[in-house]
């Protein structure tokens, strides 16, 4: 069970890394990879791409360096409030193709907050 629940941190964090560099430092990539991007400050763009990147390291250094564990399912928890927020704002935007995607980065948090607490 543990070698799963490292891989699917891993993955979490690698997703997050993934959408969160792009939101906080490459914002044209961002606009031209997701048509929400232009219809929202790029202010918030940038702070979402933070929160992420965060998540993604708190996902995985606290385990890893065994410094205040606690905060691993913590950061998972926060990612899964991020990627809900991000699932309803597409539902009102009428974006399903961006949904699943949601879904499944929710139910590995989730599942990363749940185990590892």
């Amino acid at each position: 069970m543990n070698v799963a629940l490292w891989i699917v941190q891993g993955l979490v964090a690698l997703g997050f890394v993934y959408s969160g560099w792009l939101k906080a430092f490459q914002y044209e990539k961002a606009k031209a990879a997701w048509g929400w991007v232009k219809d929202v400050p790029k202010e918030l763009v940038f702070f979402i791409g933070l929160v992420e990147l965060l998540g993604a390291l708190g996902i995985i250094l606290p385990q890893v360096a065994n410094v205040w564990p606690v905060l691993t399912p913590i950061a998972a928890i926060g990612l899964a409030a991020v990627v809900l927020a991000g699932a309803l704002f597409h539902v009102k935007r009428k974006e399903y193709r961006e949904i699943s995607v949601n879904f499944v980065f929710f139910a590995f948090a989730v599942f990363v907050a749940i185990s590892r607490f």
